[in-house]
């Protein structure tokens, strides 16, 4: 019987790049940026990586379908590579790939590494995908702002919220993404904004407007992995441990017939369960100490904390607007701004999550540290993706926690 992965891999070095419109770096520069931190916070040199995975979405547009440039752009010694695509999980596909290697014993350290390279494609959103591929044989006519404000308007008739009520809980989960961004310098938005500018911007896909949307931007997060006992012998103390990685892709039913009242997602609870069972976690709403979710629109937040098990079905829009998930909230979530304010480069947003709960684990997240439910730092955290849209995706749910030596 399968025993999972819990404790038999640790995170022994990550880097990101800055998020943003990086005119002056291509793909490669931005994953030489990433990959630059992560080697000297592991302490090791390139030629200890025994394999290594790319995450990459928009191959044609920048990077490619091969994993060669990972390789190239690093001048990795020859070692296996492998470029993976998942939807929006694309980059924990990537971390999941690393992961699974040094648990089977396949090899003894792997890196992950997740970029994507969208400003230069001259889309104001996401570039369009090559014609033929699912999104214009299912959905030719979709948008994501459309899909998710039919989420918001599904959610808000099920439990009988008015546009009004919902929409101010939406603009706070928008002020507080901001307010935390302001603390990152990594951020690719760092601005303050107030709850009337939320409900006062252009409309989008009504009830979403412009600020209740991620925004699209370049970057390049990355992970080296290895066991507790290898990471020990490089000198290394405090261990992040790679608790859970689970994964729960759609099986058509949401599309197939009306099971589904289109309210929230059907593939994160789900995703979710097998998560807290592998970590042994039996009360998340009392043992996780922060949390990073697909915040892609303010709804998705709202609905995540929901499907996660972290508020009662249809009162999440009370939570947040007592501030549960506010920076000094029960339950931070977003604490480096999120989705919200980094953009959504997409093979880089899961291992940028990671990075976040990384730092924020080991006391190094500088001015936006927490101090967890101890008092001591956070020991325990959370990481969430949704590929696609909410009648057809793929969650991702990760549970990362502190291993001492």
């Amino acid at each position: 019987m399968a025993s999972g992965i819990k404790d038999k891999v640790v995170i022994c070095g990550m880097g990101c790049s800055k998020f943003g419109e990086r005119w002056d770096m291509g793909p490669d520069d931005l994953m030489v940026e990433a990959f630059a931190e992560a080697l000297a916070d592991a302490g090791i040199e390139r030629d200890r990586i025994d394999a290594a995975w790319l995450g990459v979405f928009f191959d044609e547009q920048n990077t490619g379908k091969s994993s060669l440039p990972l390789s190239m752009a690093l001048r990795l010694p020859n070692v296996p590579t492998t470029r993976v695509e998942n939807l929006c999980a694309t980059g924990t596909e990537a971390l999941r790939g690393a992961v699974y290697a040094v648990a089977a014993g396949a090899c003894d350290i792997a890196l992950a590494m997740g970029v994507e390279k969208l400003k230069d494609t001259g889309f104001g959103g996401l570039p369009e995908r090559t014609k033929g591929t699912f999104e214009d044989l299912y959905l030719p006519s979709s948008t994501a702002p459309g899909a998710f404000a039919q989420l918001a308007s599904a959610y808000a008739g099920h439990y009988g919220y008015s546009m009004q009520d919902l929409k101010r809980a939406m603009a706070h989960i928008s002020v507080k993404s901001h307010e935390n961004a302001t603390r990152n310098p990594k951020a690719h938005l760092r601005n303050r904004i107030t709850e009337q500018q939320v409900l006062d911007a252009p409309a989008i896909a009504y009830p979403l407007g412009v600020l209740d949307c991620c925004g699209v931007s370049d970057g390049a997060a990355c992970a080296i992995v290895t066991t507790p006992e290898i990471a020990r012998s490089l000198g290394k103390r405090d261990l992040v441990s790679v608790q859970a990685m689970q994964l729960a892709p759609s099986n058509g039913v949401e599309m197939g017939h009306q099971s589904w009242n289109g309210s929230h997602t059907l593939t994160t609870p789900i995703a979710a369960a097998r998560a807290y069972a592998e970590a042994g976690i039996h009360n998340p709403r009392e043992q996780l100490d922060l949390i990073e979710v697909h915040d892609c629109f303010s709804i998705t937040e709202l609905v995540l904390m929901e499907d996660l098990g972290l508020s009662d079905m249809g009162r999440a829009p009370h939570d947040v607007l007592d501030g549960r998930y506010d920076r000094d909230g029960v339950i931070p979530c977003q604490i480096d701004g999120g989705l919200k304010c980094f953009g959504h480069p997409i093979g880089a947003t899961g291992l940028r999550m990671a990075y976040e709960i990384y730092l924020q684990l080991l006391g190094r997240a500088g001015e936006r540290q927490l101090r967890g439910r101890s008092g001591h730092g956070p020991a325990l955290g959370l990481t969430h993706n949704l590929g696609g849209i909410p009648n057809r995706n793929i969650a991702s749910v990760s549970i990362l926690g502190l291993l001492s030596a």
